[in-house]
């Protein structure tokens, strides 16, 4: 370029150009992307700055990892004198006299940088970091173009190309005598961030040994507009290589949404178990453990359960494994919702044996598929509410609670469709998204004062084989695993809801990333947070259940009204059962419809909805649980207990006070302060008190 384009009789000579080699910018990286009406004005001020016909110096300002640099390079290799050379030099390592830029004492400017480049263009970068006594020369120079030896000393000297400078801060100094570009960030062009991926994903697919570069879905996109990027270009380019890398060998045409993972806001209030006690992430990461516990334990107790409930008496009087289901399994899966979240579905016997057949199957020759691509909650969400919703008009209807077969014939169905969903898909599709208890655990989870989280910092700075959520061979002290079984990186993970407690990316990880860490109760539940669609109808499906139990006292005095819902013709009972079911949603409509109420508000009456289904199920906890040895062995004088009514009321009293103030906690971060938020509260103190009647004795 120098011998086709000289830039004046020093830039001829081999020693000048040894210098200005490791200064050059040969090309601009890429132009301005996107179609906002910040784009388009970025586009116009680079194209007006190019066009100057006086050339004058040019101040482009804005956050980190904007490409600033890239912009001026821009405006110099689309103007007029894009033939010349152009430098690129960091203010930040020019010293206080800047002897790089001006040559040495002893020379007086000779041989300097700037007299090499001659009429070429020169970018001092990250002006913001230069030593304050360097200023005034740097600010001379922008001025006038007049420039001295190091530490102005020495004959004037006056530069004949183009200034550009780059700053991440204001400098008023500099703005009287330069063009002003100020660059946005890419948190006020949400618009254009669908642009960004695509080119991004165009530009870098290559590098990775794609012929063609993957599509990326509106699902994923919409989600990342939720993400502030703080790093702006920079940081999306390296959440692209990530997206790539983990796609491995399998080049898929559309890039799964998973994929996409980004570091979550600063976590405040959090305690790393882990660091507390560090023995406790070895025991927990231990293959031998949940091994016994799954195979050697969980499964063959669900056989003996099963058999019990078909070949021992039927009724909850008389048969110890209906009491166990609902008298034990129902109030302490409640109770340890706010404590450890989905943690039952890590060793539920549905997934255990669904995870057995898995790996017959495997061993046999057949291939479960990847799971579908694109937003599967879209479908499956709504498909776990009406599912949870035929189980409870079940439950009621054909008196479940009290018919041992039909009670095994729901814990063999359930298995049935983990079953087939291990031998459709890959790890545990039907746990994820179809589940009907897994989604109500994954519901109740977001109240959970535990959390396992990775680190996003130390997962995107040293980690490029994504074990713990792809699986893989040992590496360093991560163990060999087949990753996370609901398919989720932990540094994505939002909220508690696709995360089980398994502690697999624990055992995978060789960076000690994974935390387990103790939070704020219902810390998931924030007014930015993006829930699947049909989650909500999940919320108003269990809502109903309580009303559906305690139907009678609700809707009993209506005409018509059968007797029971477990005896009589069948249409009137499936009738009213559906009716019952159907009230919480269609009063929730309602309110919406006339006051306008915001979505997110329906996840602040999770604490109070935790809460009456605890109070529905206190009483067979506190009655029939301590009755486990009469019951299964018919000796009445076999150790029992049983808690006083009043005790009982006390409980049920109790939760929902609890479940009330956690509420009413949650509320101001839905609504808006105002007369509004007011009757909010005000609805929440009758819906807590019609609960406490319904549920009570």
């Amino acid at each position: 370029m120098a011998s086709t384009s000289p830039a004046g009789p020093a830039a001829d000579s081999q020693a000048c150009l040894l210098k200005l080699a490791p200064h050059l910018l040969g090309r601009s990286r890429r132009g301005v992307v996107g179609s906002s009406r910040y784009a388009d004005r970025l586009r116009a001020a680079v194209r007006d700055a190019a066009a100057d016909p006086a050339a004058r110096p040019v101040l482009i300002s804005g956050e980190p990892g904007l490409e600033k640099d890239n912009l001026a390079a821009l405006i110099h290799f689309g103007s007029p004198q894009r033939r010349r050379l152009m430098a690129r030099v960091d203010a930040a390592s020019l010293g206080d006299d800047g002897a790089p830029l001006f040559g040495p004492a002893s020379s007086g400017g000779a041989g300097s940088l700037l007299e090499c480049l001659g009429d070429g263009a020169l970018l001092i970068d990250n002006l913001d970091c230069a030593d304050p006594a360097l200023l005034p020369q740097l600010l001379e120079l922008a001025r006038s173009g007049r420039w001295g030896g190091p530490g102005g000393t020495g004959p004037m000297r006056r530069f004949s190309g183009r200034l550009f400078v780059t700053t991440e801060s204001a400098q008023p100094a500099f703005d009287g005598c330069c063009t002003l570009i100020r660059v946005p960030p890419l948190r006020v062009r949400r618009q254009d961030l669908g642009e960004w991926l695509r080119y991004s994903s165009r530009q870098q697919a290559r590098r990775f040994g794609w012929r063609r570069a993957p599509a990326i879905s509106e699902a994923a996109v919409k989600r990342l507009q939720n993400h502030d990027f703080p790093g702006n270009i920079r940081e999306l380019d390296l959440l692209m290589q990530r997206a790539l890398r983990q796609c491995g060998s399998e080049r898929p045409v559309l890039l799964p949404d998973d994929v996409f993972w980004t570091g979550s806001r600063a976590s405040r209030l959090r305690v790393d178990l882990f660091r507390w006690r560090p023995r406790l992430r070895q025991w927990l990461r231990a293959p031998a453990l949940w091994n016994l516990l799954l195979f050697g334990l969980v499964s063959w107790v669900f056989v003996l359960v099963n058999l019990w409930l078909w070949l021992g008496p039927q009724d909850r009087a008389h048969n110890g494994a209906l009491t166990v289901f609902w008298a034990w399994w129902w109030p302490l899966i409640l109770l340890a919702y706010p404590v450890v979240g989905r943690l039952w579905c890590s060793f539920c016997p549905f997934m255990v044996w669904g995870e057995i057949s898995q790996r017959l199957a495997v061993a046999l020759g057949w291939r479960p598929r990847p799971w579908p691509r694109g937003d599967s909650d879209r479908w499956a969400a709504p498909a776990l509410a009406a599912g949870f919703a035929l189980i409870l008009l079940w439950e009621e209807v054909w008196a479940l609670e009290n018919t041992a077969w039909l009670s095994s014939c729901l814990l063999l169905l359930i298995t049935a469709g983990a079953v087939l969903g291990s031998l459709l898909f890959e790890k545990r599709f039907w746990c994820r998204y179809l589940c009907p208890v897994g989604g109500m655990n994954g519901l109740f989870a977001k109240l959970a004062i535990t959390e396992l989280r990775a680190q996003a910092g130390t997962c995107s700075g040293s980690c490029s084989s994504y074990g713990c959520f792809k699986g893989g061979p040992a590496q360093g002290e991560g163990l060999a695993t087949a990753g996370c079984p609901l398919g989720t990186h932990p540094a994505h993970l939002a909220d508690n809801r696709n995360c089980v407690l398994c502690f697999t990316c624990a055992a995978a990880c060789p960076h000690r990333s994974v935390q387990l860490r103790l939070r704020p109760p219902a810390a998931d539940l924030q007014r930015e947070m993006a829930p699947p669609a049909g989650e909500a109808g999940l919320i108003l499906v269990l809502a109903g259940g309580i009303l559906l139990h305690h139907w009678q006292r609700a809707l009993g005095w209506l005409p018509l009204a059968p007797a029971s819902l477990q005896a009589g013709p069948l249409l009137p009972r499936l009738a009213f059962a559906a009716l019952a079911l159907a009230l919480p949603a269609g009063g929730w409509l309602l309110l919406r419809r006339l006051r306008g109420l915001p979505q997110g508000l329906l996840y602040a009456l999770l604490p109070l909805l935790w809460a009456l289904l605890l109070a529905r199920h206190l009483p067979l906890g506190l009655e029939e649980a301590g009755l486990l040895l009469p019951v299964s062995f018919g000796w009445p004088a076999l150790p029992h207990w049983q808690a006083d009514p009043h005790v009982l009321a006390f409980c049920q009293t109790a939760a929902v006070l609890m479940g009330s103030l956690g509420t009413a906690l949650l509320i101001p971060r839905f609504q808006p302060a105002g007369w509004s938020r007011w009757g909010t509260l005000a609805l929440t103190l009758l819906l807590a008190a019609g609960g406490r009647w319904l549920v009570s004795l």
